[in-house]
């Protein structure tokens, strides 16, 4: 079989697989290899070490895969319905965290087209990797054609908006490669720069990922500096404000597959029973989920700070009960949260006192003893 020949069957067999977008480029050396030492060198990483303990990697494909010769980039669709409105005691989970972790799914898929190279070319090597290895997907989703880099550092493309997941497939074989998508439809829009709650965006298509309330939910593992928490709203998994005002994802087709539909409760996410999970109920519920990621300290530190956004009544007994809570990060956030309420009957100002008079931890008393004084004030 020839290249194109081989090309053809691949691609289909990846739309029969599931994939919505499919694309073939060389394992060139991407171009964004000298932007991204920029941006590692800026700082915008922030406690993403993995990125630059490997930042050689990201250069040279054949690290992922040794001898790889193209790479066929892929897209999933997982836009389903409608964010709901997050009323107060409910935060707001990223769109692509309300169903299964894509990871798993994805992962399955991509065994499968890897079958499909063996069978077509046995002694082929393939390899399938969905945002795990050291490569850089948007990179070569762009130079095989499946769209561009837009202001909010996410890959669009003019049929699906951003509202998919890339994965990709490495190979020795070498492939019928699609043209590199050249122009850049962006054009003078700057909704996503202008939107950011936090002001994550330091310029077009450069994201400070100390600022953005996606890594701040999901990859900072300490406490959310105290100037970005009002920004947070009532985010308490992810952020999708970059690509809900952006007008390529006002026609972005709907998903289909079942393990990305909402389950029940994700859409939104109500928070005051977060704070009796214990660590092992929290893994029976969120595990195989996106929202495993942040473990249960995380989420529930995220919560607290949607709940302190939110300064509603009901929002103080789940405070109240995160202040008593094992992790000095929970204790922390519901300190804070506490001291964001407007109206304190004195039951506030009495548990943060009581808990200040045992409290150990340096960094959840001046937490305590910042939000005693807002109570004061």
């Amino acid at each position: 079989m020839d290249c194109t020949a081989l090309t053809a069957t691949l691609k289909q067999a990846a739309r029969t697989i599931g994939f919505d977008l499919v694309g073939a480029t060389p394992t060139v050396t991407p171009t964004g290899v000298g932007r991204l030492s920029e941006w590692l060198a800026a700082g915008y990483a922030g406690e993403m070490d993995y990125i630059a303990a490997r930042a050689d990697a990201y250069a040279d494909p054949e690290l992922v895969l040794p001898g790889a010769r193209s790479v066929l980039m892929l897209g999933m669709n997982y836009r389903t319905e409608e964010p709901a409105a997050a009323s107060p005691g409910h935060g707001r989970v990223s769109r692509y965290a309300w169903g299964a972790d894509y990871h798993d799914l994805i992962h399955g898929r991509l065994k499968k087209l890897v079958q499909q190279v063996h069978e077509l070319a046995p002694g082929a090597k393939a390899r399938g990797v969905v945002d795990t290895a050291p490569l850089l997907e948007r990179e070569f989703a762009q130079l095989a054609g499946l769209g561009w880099v837009g202001k909010n550092t996410l890959l669009l493309n003019r049929q699906a908006g951003s509202w998919f997941f890339l994965a990709a497939l490495l190979t020795d074989l070498e492939l019928d490669y699609d043209d590199l998508h050249e122009t850049d439809h962006c054009g003078t829009c700057t909704a996503c720069l202008d939107a950011c709650p936090t002001q994550a965006f330091v310029s077009p298509y450069v994201l400070d990922s100390r600022r953005c309330i996606s890594y701040l939910t999901i990859e900072l593992r300490e406490a959310i500096p105290l100037e970005l928490r009002a920004g947070m709203e009532d985010w308490v998994f992810g952020c999708d404000v970059c690509q809900d005002v952006c007008p390529w994802n006002n026609k972005a087709p709907q998903a289909n597959e079942v393990d990305f539909q909402p389950r029940p409760g994700a859409n939104p996410l109500e928070l005051a029973a977060l704070f009796d999970l214990t660590d092992e109920t929290f893994r029976n519920r969120f595990r195989h989920t996106p929202l495993w990621r942040t473990k249960r300290r995380g989420l529930l530190r995220n919560a607290a700070i949607v709940l302190g956004n939110s300064r509603a009544e009901c929002a103080i007994e789940s405070l109240l009960r995160g202040l008593q809570d094992d992790e000095p990060l929970v204790r922390g956030a519901c300190a804070w949260g506490l001291g964001e309420m407007r109206s304190d009957d004195g039951r506030i100002s009495l548990a943060l006192s009581k808990r200040l008079s045992v409290e150990q931890s340096p960094e959840v008393r001046e937490e305590i003893s910042l939000s005693l004084t807002n109570c004061h004030g």
